[in-house]
């Protein structure tokens, strides 16, 4: 015969109880000490698994946050969802995570899902505006993204400051002619305050901003290519920048594949500085570039106890998180 998947009513018959004092101790509703035994027994020996979904319909709780990412292909993007999830799980509950790809339209269909599912929140770390688009009733926190609804609460690194902390490093290492090198979204996001942060750090100091800010492209490497021959003395071989701050670690790997192509040593010749904190493999502690750390570990737990406290949420603020300089074997020092 064809084994049944055990319901709330055979933990009933099996405890010997009414079906409601097993609906108490499964949703932690306090019950007489003896009831609760039973049931927990009978549960544990029919192996009754609790429908979460079909739970979360009568309480409008599902236990699920939920997290859209633009890809797991960066390792960024791949630790910050890693981070969220070990969080999320802290809380005893469960994460659903969406992958967009940087397309509205699949974040649309997610946050669709998303709120058909009910889950207990979002955290959302998009390229287009979805403020409008989540129902009042789930809780949202904006991750780097600024969104036209100032309601929400949004959670980033402290970018400009990165910006000028690694122009301020590269200085101090020697350079005297730093340049910047990152492509933005067509989105505004706190990452854009990294640009703002080196060209503060140039007025500063006195020096000529040089950089390559483009719009996000699939062609970053020939972009960065043309940039660094542009700025190149083809008879004596040498380049009239001594330092590149790059807007994040796969573009300052990028920069760094294009300076050995074109027979340059890192850092002998250039040495270079990236942001995200990016390390070689886990658990190593060794990181891929020279690079300003975003705190990803305070961050993720941010997000996700700003998302559950409901008592304050939300607080239509900015909270930003220090960062850090990391050697990476890309500077001198």
């Amino acid at each position: 015969m064809k084994k049944t998947t055990p319901t709330m009513k055979d933990v009933a018959k099996e405890a010997g109880v009414a079906l409601g004092t097993v609906s108490k101790v499964i949703n932690g509703i306090p019950v007489g000490e003896n009831y609760k035994i039973k049931v927990e027994a009978a549960i544990e020996k029919l192996n009754y698994q609790v429908n979460t979904y079909a739970r979360g319909l009568k309480t409008a709780k599902t236990e699920t946050i939920t997290l859209i990412i633009p890809s797991l292909n960066l390792p960024f993007y791949a630790s910050f969802a890693y981070e969220v999830e070990q969080q999320v799980y802290a809380h005893g509950r469960k994460l659903i995570l969406c992958c967009s790809n940087g397309i509205p339209e699949k974040e649309l269909d997610y946050l669709l899902l998303a709120s058909q599912s009910k889950t207990d929140g979002i955290i959302a770390l998009t390229y287009s505006d979805i403020s409008n688009q989540v129902p009042d009733h789930i809780p949202l926190i904006a991750f780097d993204r600024q969104f036209e609804n100032h309601q929400i609460s949004r959670i980033a690194s402290d970018n400009y400051e990165g910006g000028t902390l690694a122009i301020q490093k590269l200085l101090e290492f020697g350079c005297k002619s730093p340049v910047f090198i990152g492509f933005h979204s067509s989105f505004p996001g706190e990452a854009d305050k990294r640009f703002d942060g080196y060209m503060e750090a140039c007025r500063k100091n006195q020096i000529k901003p040089v950089y390559l800010y483009s719009p996000d492209s699939e062609d970053c490497h020939d972009s960065i290519y043309n940039f660094i021959k542009e700025h190149e003395n083809k008879d004596t071989h040498t380049l009239n920048f001594d330092g590149i701050f790059a807007n994040t670690d796969f573009h300052a790997c990028i920069a760094i594949h294009v300076l050995n192509e074109l027979g340059y040593s890192v850092p002998i010749d250039v040495q270079v500085i990236g942001f995200d904190g990016t390390k070689k493999f886990y658990p190593s502690e060794e990181y891929i570039v020279s690079t300003i750390k975003q705190p990803l570990p305070e961050l993720a737990k941010k997000c996700v106890d700003m998302l559950l406290d409901e008592d304050n949420y939300p607080i239509p603020t900015l909270t930003l998180l220090p960062v850090t300089y990391e050697f990476g074997g890309t500077t001198i020092g």
